[in-house]
């Protein structure tokens, strides 16, 4: 029999058919004549997912995200609405006893269905962004087996894609309450089934007479955070015939250590419910005195407590029951008067946002939890605060918001409008939305209750760059108003009383917590009118972004760069012809003009040069030879675009910038432009160029004046503190070394500490490496390490090609972990070059332990002992490199790197591969995702680095680690 309270995913067994293949009505595939096997026309189905990744699951069409094959894909334009028409079948065991209800629950679907239950027919209206729940409990079949078809229709105006392509295709598609990135955009091809299909989890759940609906909770602050009430409303539905005598209790518990929890609340209260009705249920609020607070990342824990509710009937014992994970935390924005940028604060503290842009994680909407789970934490890993969920996307999955809490990243959610799609674009698309306004409104409402209990959840958005039609706007507004206690005036409250007298409970509202901003351009956000200010998004020169003109505007929702993947990925999603590199065409301006090959242009490739205002980055190392040497020096200007771009903006911190939103973080298809990870979830450089930039605690170089700065964006002063600078130049000497002592950082700020002279110094190097560190006094341990490679004015980084051919030294230790299929391994690296005088003071690399940092925790994993006297180097592809291996049961490997020569051990960089060593030309070897403390990193004579690398291992796979750098080419590995 089922069990109360339990939802079973229907995530397997599901088969799908085209309609026009089917000759079978919904009741006949649901009771006489129900599909057996993948037999024609039925194939295995992809749920949740769409109907084209069914298609390419089952290589039915080519793969839209290799090569050009997606133009072999037929598009709904030309193929009409029926093609992309799908049955999608599948059977569940369900038998229910005594009072029991089952409801079935689709999370989402685009755009319509017919739903066919053992012959009976629902209907689940149109809508992407809504969730349906069909109470199923008279329809099953006594024997408890239940046969489900559902018939999924297409969007209604699918749209067609013009010959220049374009945002938003013709726009057709802002008609409907869909997706709008789907009829193509600069950054994607079309999508060309417009995303249909059951693409959110369908599932069934067993409820008594009573069942819990969308319950809400919200947190409030009294005496600095000391003390805190939680508020709770849910709605209840009493499905009997009699009135239900209800117990209905609410538990608020926290993690202490391992599986021990504590019981931090549990009240229950009474409550009758009328026959067939439905009502909303407000509890009497918790008290909590000093609970731990969530805090977004670079600024404290990620603390959840986890609020359970449940209700127990008279005679039948419980009926339901609901879990959330709850974090105590208040968010407030205003615009600020200094910047005119909006200003967050989370717990009353200022934070300075530095975010990313996000579309969604895959455009067949194959959104797994492994997957979220990969792409916050690589977003947490690069030190960011927020993420944009932009308006021709998705209203993310709870999954999502899930990881978001856990790794604290602020989300910003925008609802389905964009400038392109709704009042621009070419031809100029309809300023009024959606056709049916009401139905848009249902299906915010409905994606407000799905995600508001997350305290990631960071404020609501109308649009991007356009605000909804007035209507929309009016009711969104209306809707998501501040509770009192929300508006900056509440500070005066003083008590939950007081405010419980005046105001209904904050509970009560839709939302009332969170701004609503009422597009992506407005009220405190680029020029706050919604001028079309956001941007620039191409190549720029790496000192702009710290020049007075570079951006007018307190906060730039989107400012984006390049971002082409390694040359393996490249290997990995294209044929052979597109792995020719641009061409350099020479301009008459003295500019360079690069033109790529059509399949770099179908996957929108962006130029590392913008003819008469950057020169190209790449050439700056000279004219690459192949793509290997192509993607390397990608890498090298990825780092140096996006580290520049941030340490820019955080170097005007409140005194002219309130924040910035990188466009965009990753791709949902295989592009080759402004992405910080690519598909198949391998970082560019780019990334760590982010991390780097994004400390919470950060020294660096002004490229505009030259200064050293130091950025404390935390709320604590930084006291006995020193920076070490020093210049290295080709040859292993340090020309240039100083410690700037006894400093004193104060929290929130930006501090200027002295100019970098040395290249205002006598015949400096053409070409030299500056080291910044910022360490404590007392211990010498590291607080921010960055490491520039830089040039004197106008020059180039040419002399870094003959660099490559330098022997360095490097000595290498492993030590590995495992737990199941998780891999940790922790790599020291020693640059084996000889310290020049002056000697630094800081070569070990001791990192000082951030507070909220947990991104790597090797305590619960075991190391595996080393029984192996020697490892052979295999020939060919690597060279024979002259290593020892120790034998230690504590699992410690040495590997031994000669060199002859000496000086920085530049642009290292490890990747992890599965141990086969010889591979077939485009193969990809490749174990993805990985995870690392630091990538594409240097070392100056007799510095230590350690990195830690964590990673999953497929079935049947034997894991190794490579390192490679500019002036390293041999492909070191430990196999593990």
């Amino acid at each position: 029999m089922a069990e109360i309270g339990q939802k079973t995913l229907l995530d397997s067994g599901w088969l799908a058919a085209r309609s026009t293949d089917v000759q079978l009505t919904g009741t006949q595939l649901t009771t006489t004549y129900p599909p057996t096997s993948p037999t024609s026309p039925w194939m295995e189905a992809v749920v949740p997912g769409t109907v084209l990744a069914t298609l390419v699951e089952n290589k039915v069409v080519g793969d839209p995200f290799y090569g050009l094959e997606n133009e072999t894909i037929l598009d709904i334009a030309d193929s009409g609405r029926e093609y992309y028409t799908f049955w999608f079948f599948t059977k569940f065991q369900c038998k229910l006893s005594g009072a029991q209800h089952l409801d079935l629950n689709f999370r989402a679907i685009n755009y319509s269905a017919e739903v066919y239950l053992n012959g009976h027919k629902r209907v689940l209206p149109k809508g992407m962004f809504r969730r349906h729940s069909l109470e199923v409990t008279d329809i099953l079949n006594p024997d408890g087996s239940n046969l489900l078809a559902v018939l999924v229709h297409p969007p209604d105006h699918p749209g067609s894609i013009p010959p220049v392509g374009g945002q938003g295709g013709d726009h057709e598609i802002g008609k409907d309450v869909a997706t709008q990135y789907v009829e193509g955009w600069d950054w994607i091809a079309p999508v060309r089934d417009r995303n249909t299909g059951i693409w959110d989890e369908v599932s069934i759940s067993v409820t008594g007479p009573v069942k819990l609906i969308d319950p809400h909770l919200v947190s409030s602050f009294f005496d600095r955070y000391t003390r805190v009430y939680l508020h709770a409303t849910t709605e209840l539905e009493n499905r009997s015939s009699w009135v239900a005598e209800c117990s209905l209790n609410i538990q608020v518990t926290t993690e202490l250590e391992g599986s021990v929890c504590l019981m931090e609340h549990l009240k229950t209260q009474h409550v009758s419910i009328p026959p067939r009705a439905r009502i909303q249920y407000t509890f009497p609020q918790l008290f909590f005195y000093k609970p731990n607070l969530w805090w977004p990342n670079g600024m404290g824990k990620q603390s959840l407590y986890n609020v359970s509710i449940t209700v127990d009937v008279k005679g039948h014992g419980e009926s339901d029951s609901w879990g959330q994970l709850f974090g105590f935390r208040k968010i407030e924005s205003h615009i600020d008067s200094a910047t005119g940028g909006r200003l967050f604060k989370v717990n009353g503290q200022p934070i300075f946002i530095r975010g990313g842009n996000w579309i969604l994680s895959d455009c067949l909407l194959l959104l797994s939890k492994e997957r979220y789970k990969t792409d916050i934490k690589f977003h947490a890993d690069m030190n960011l605060n927020m993420i944009r969920c932009w308006g021709g996307g998705l209203a993310e999955r709870p999954e999502f918001y899930h990881y978001c809490d856990v790794y604290g990243l602020l989300v910003w959610q925008e609802f389905w409008i964009t400038g392109d799609v709704d009042g621009r674009g070419v031809p100029v698309s309809n300023p009024n939305g959606p056709l049916d306004h009401d139905l848009f409104m249902l299906c915010a409402r409905d994606t407000v209750k799905l995600l508001r209990n997350h305290p990631s959840l960071a404020l609501w958005v109308g649009g991007n760059e356009q605000v909804p039609p007035a209507d929309i706007n009016t009711s969104l507004k209306n809707d998501l108003k501040l509770h009192p206690f929300f508006e900056s005036q509440s500070e005066n409250i003083t008590s939950v009383e007081g405010l419980s007298t005046a105001y209904k409970d904050p509970s009560q509202y839709l939302d009332g917590t969170r701004v609503y901003i009422q597009g992506s351009m407005w009220d405190g956000f680029a020029n706050g009118k919604g001028g079309f200010t956001d941007g620039p998004y191409e190549i720029q020169n790496p000192e702009d972004p710290f020049k007075d003109n570079f951006y007018k505007y307190g906060f730039n929702p989107e400012v984006g760069s390049v971002g082409i993947p390694v040359a393996a990925t490249i290997r990995a999603t294209m044929p052979r012809e597109g792995w020719q590199i641009p061409l350099f065409k020479k301009l008459p301006n003295g500019y360079t003009e690069e033109v790529p090959n059509p399949i770099w242009q179908y996957h929108k490739y962006l130029p590392y040069s913008k003819p008469g205002k950057v020169h190209d980055q790449i050439e700056l190392y000279g004219t690459p030879e192949d793509l290997d040497d192509f993607c390397l020096k990608a890498q090298l200007v990825n780092y140096i675009q996006y580290r520049a771009l941030l340490e820019g903006w955080t170097s005007r911190m409140w005194s002219k910038y309130t924040g910035v939103l990188i466009w965009k973080t990753q791709n949902p298809w295989t592009g080759l432009r402004g992405q910080f990870y690519d598909h198949l979830l391998d970082q560019t450089a780019g990334f760590f160029g982010c991390r780097c930039a994004a400390e919470p605690i950060h020294v660096q170089l002004n490229l505009a004046t030259y200064f050293i700065e130091v950025v404390n964006t935390t709320a604590e002063e930084l006291s006995n503190v020193a920076i070490e600078a020093s210049v290295w130049d080709l040859e292993g000497a340090c020309p240039y070394y100083k410690v700037f002592d006894k400093l004193s950082l104060p929290p929130k700020k930006v501090v200027s500490i002295s100019e970098m002279k040395y290249p205002k110094s006598k015949n400096p190097k053409p070409v030299f490496f500056l080291l910044l560190k910022l360490y404590h006094v007392s211990n010498y341990s590291i607080v921010s390490r960055n490491f520039y490679w830089l040039h004197v004015s106008g020059g180039d980084y040419k002399l870094l090609e003959p660099y490559r051919n330098k022997r360095i030294p490097l000595k290498i230790t492993s030590k590995t972990f495992i737990k199941g299929s998780s891999y940790e391994v922790e790599m020291k690296v020693l640059n084996k070059s000889k310290k020049p005088d002056p000697k630094t003071l800081t070569y070990k690399n001791n990192f000082a332990v951030r507070n909220d940092d947990s991104d790597f925790d090797m305590t619960s994993l075991k190391p595996i002992p080393d029984t192996r006297t020697d490892l052979k180097q295999p020939t060919g592809l690597f060279q024979r490199l002259y290593r020892q291996f120790s034998r230690e049961s504590d699992g410690l490997r040495v590997a031994e790197i000669n060199g002859s020569d000496g000086g920085v051990a530049f642009f290292l960089n490890f990747s992890v591969h599965g141990a086969k060593l010889e591979h077939e030309e485009g193969e990809d070897s490749r174990i993805l995702p990985v995870h690392y403390s630091d990538n594409y990193f240097s070392l100056v004579p007799g510095e230590e680095m350690s990195i830690k690398i964590s990673f999953k291992v497929p079935p049947g796979v034997s894991p190794r680690v490579t390192l490679r750098g500019w002036n390293y080419h041999h492909g070191v590995h430990t196999v593990l």
